[in-house]
């Protein structure tokens, strides 16, 4: 990324290969990397670090071990690992051929998934994990209405909630979305451009609402939800709600608010919070396996193309994920 701005501003460029700098690090080659919302955002508005351009992005990653610090316990050059790793400004992205990392934040690939599979799932999987599960602590038996439930997040979120023994309701922006998230485990699709979700979920629900609320549009959605949500229920939001809220129906329904950052360890360096991550990793790696989860890559996009790839990922209305492939 050499600017803040549209994708043209994403070069194939030569950088310094990255080198262990400490025992508890791992250098890896790359072999594929996730395509998320917040690339697309830093790209256009600027990385979270002052004066961190030209930087890569990419915080979603995927490849072979080829290097190991004197202090590293797990892994050995030649092992597969998948991980969610810089790309925010400050440590390089994904986007290349080469990156490090500590020890602690890299897993074992899950040997059912390809690179291009494990390279997109990480951020999604622990958003949907911790939004649900530690934000709104979803139980068996409850009921959760999930906002674009085709989408990067929505579609492992309806899979994990449907895991954890909940009743999945999610919006859909087409009859096609709706018959993707049903093959997933979703119990009712909602089309969002015919009909108000808000009566959906009443109806749907007997008048009562759904017990937890997981919003991934933000704006008048996020509004509506207060709406759709049972009394004390939980309503998690991966986005800022924004000015001119109107609190008055969340308060009187005793709604728990939640907010979901899986970037926080990241940005605020908290070592403990990020080994919690690929402890998430790990156990969806064991779903994985059992078949018990499926990842989804809509198209995946060579390194040279990664321009091409945001152009794809802002218009939206997209099923799975988007992946850029690094190497032969």
């Amino acid at each position: 990324m050499t600017a803040i701005g549209g994708p043209e501003v994403l070069a194939l460029a030569e950088v310094d290969e990255p080198a262990i700098s400490a025992p508890t690090q791992l250098k890896v080659q790359l072999k594929a990397a996730g395509v998320n919302p917040i690339d697309t955002k830093l790209r256009s508005r600027g990385v979270f670090y002052p004066d961190a351009l030209p930087a890569v992005l990419g915080c979603d990653g995927a490849g072979v071990v080829t290097e190991v610090g004197a202090g590293v316990s797990r892994f050995r050059p030649g092992d597969a690992v998948w991980f969610c790793n810089g790309g925010l400004g400050g440590v390089q992205g994904n986007y290349a051929e080469y990156t490090v990392l500590e020890e602690s934040v890299a897993r074992a690939k899950p040997a059912g998934l390809d690179f291009a599979q494990a390279a997109a799932m990480p951020l999604v999987l622990i958003t949907a994990w911790e939004a649900l599960f530690d934000r709104a602590r979803l139980q068996a038996g409850q009921t959760v209405l999930i906002h674009a439930g085709a989408g990067g997040v929505g579609h492992v979120a309806i899979q994990l909630a449907r895991k954890r023994g909940a009743r999945v309701l999610t919006t859909v922006g087409s009859a096609e979305s709706a018959a993707f998230v049903t093959a997933l485990g979703a119990d009712e699709a909602i089309l969002y451009r015919e009909q108000d979700f808000v009566a959906a979920v009443a109806g749907l629900t007997g008048g009562r609402g759904v017990d937890v609320v997981l919003d991934s549009v933000g704006g008048a959605t996020f509004q509506d939800s207060i709406r759709a949500l049972a009394h004390y229920g939980d309503l998690v939001t991966l986005l800022d709600p924004g000015t001119g809220i109107e609190w008055k129906e969340a308060r009187n329904r005793n709604l728990r608010i939640g907010f979901e950052l899986m970037l926080t360890p990241m940005l605020a360096n908290l070592p403990e919070a990020r080994t919690r991550h690929g402890e998430i990793l790990d156990e969806c790696a064991a779903l994985f396996t059992s078949r018990q989860l499926r990842a989804h890559v809509n198209q995946v996009f060579p390194l040279a193309q990664a321009a091409a790839a945001h152009r794809r990922q802002a218009q939206g209305s997209m099923q799975g994920k988007l992946v850029l492939a690094i190497g032969d």
